[in-house]
């Protein structure tokens, strides 16, 4: 239990430095692109938004080429090298003077993310055994979405106050206890020796697993489409003041938290029905919410449930990936990130285009229900094929 809570300690500082940015894009955008904020804060905002999707890069760069070239070494080392990497880059994003070089340390930072949560995800899944893999995932997805609950929220608090940098500091001292814990309690873990970096490539063979890694970058984008941008949503469309914006992150967390070990637990009782119907799920959310943000009740509630929902199709979305990844599991499980960060640059960007155009802060929530339908599409397809292909008993 030590060895699992100690990887969640990582994990909550991955969530923290991925969506901290985003509670904090106004104060990031006035403090480095104060020309541009003068000018047109809309415009401000949506360029800060890049800080979002290039974070997601790295993401997606890291993913599988970290954990592909280090499949051969034993886990609990790369775990270690992965928590000291994220601690070293965070700590770049609180000192780099400008807007430029802060972007260049959100790639670098966006790095070890999926192999940490991907070889976290391997080391948890064994611990819990069969038939129980996917409430392994989630729990190690837990110090994630707990992250959304308290070090979002109060990161957004402290960098509206003291200035956003300070978020950064507290996300760099979280990785270096991260690292530490991991080098006390996470036992020796070996990986497979006998794996080579091509051997790990092949994984990319399979049709299915680009049908998976499809429904997360296209499904999870609708997410990020709204989340990226709760805080102008919050003070601009629902007219409420700044200090509002963590608690409905706060409510975010909340619906994440709790939709991550729901989700685990149904999608080990029927993966099939959990991933459709939590992309059906997904869509009607983020509709309603579209159509009630100017009331601050109704935007509280719906991103509560769009926490929910979304949360708990990931450890839907990560062990579909495990499934049909074969004898590839460290870099499937890895990949998993790359594709839901896909998302999360896909989500912010069209999100903040839509703004730039002059279309109001609420239209990021109708570029999420497109997303999450094509999400759905992708699914329906990935499920049908799998049909056609073997039996199915889930």
């Amino acid at each position: 239990m030590w060895a699992l809570l100690s990887l969640a300690v990582g994990s909550f500082g991955i969530g923290m430095t991925e969506f901290v940015v985003m509670g904090l894009l106004p104060d990031i955008a006035a403090d480095l692109l104060p020309e541009v904020w003068a000018a047109n804060p809309e415009q401000a905002i949506a360029q800060a938004g890049w800080l979002i999707s290039l974070y997601a890069l790295g993401v997606v760069i890291g993913a599988p080429t970290i954990a592909g070239s280090v499949a051969r070494f034993p886990r609990h080392r790369v775990m270690i090298v992965l928590a000291l990497a994220l601690a070293i880059f965070n700590a770049l994003t609180f000192i780099l003077p400008t807007f430029e070089l802060v972007a260049a340390s959100r790639l670098l930072a966006g790095l070890p993310h999926g192999a940490y949560f991907g070889i976290g995800a391997l080391v948890a899944a064994d611990v819990m055994g069969p038939g129980n893999r996917a409430k392994g995932v989630a729990f190690v997805l837990t110090g994630l979405t707990l992250a959304n609950v308290v070090g979002v929220p109060l990161g957004t608090y402290l960098g509206q106050q003291v200035g956003w940098r300070s978020a950064f500091m507290v996300v760099a001292a979280i990785f270096a206890a991260a690292t530490v814990l991991i080098g006390l309690f996470v036992p020796a873990h070996p990986g497979e020796p006998g794996r080579t970096f091509l051997q790990e490539l092949g994984v990319f063979k399979s049709g299915q697993v680009w049908l998976a890694l499809a429904v997360g970058s296209i499904g999870f984008g609708g997410f990020f489409a709204v989340y990226s941008y709760v805080a102008p949503v919050v003070t601009e469309v629902t007219g409420s003041a700044e200090w509002v914006v963590p608690i409905v992150l706060v409510l975010m967390g909340i619906g994440m938290t709790i939709g991550n070990l729901v989700g685990g637990h149904l999608a080990d009782v029927s993966l099939r029905r959990t991933l459709i119907g939590g992309f059906i799920a997904l869509i009607v959310v983020l509709a309603l919410l579209a159509l009630t943000a100017q009331w601050l009740w109704a935007f509280g509630f719906f991103v509560f449930a769009t926490g929910f929902v979304a949360a708990g199709l990931s450890p839907t979305i990560q062990t579909r990936l495990m499934d049909v990844a074969g004898d590839n599991q460290s870099i499937a499980a890895a990949l998993n990130h790359s594709a839901l960060n896909i998302g999360n640059s896909m989500g912010a960007l069209l999100g903040g285009a839509v703004i730039a155009l002059g279309w109001g802060y609420v239209a990021p929530a109708w570029v999420g229900v497109m997303l999450a339908v094509g999400g759905l599409a992708v699914a329906m397809l990935s499920l049908a094929s799998d049909r056609r292909v073997q039996p199915v008993t889930a």
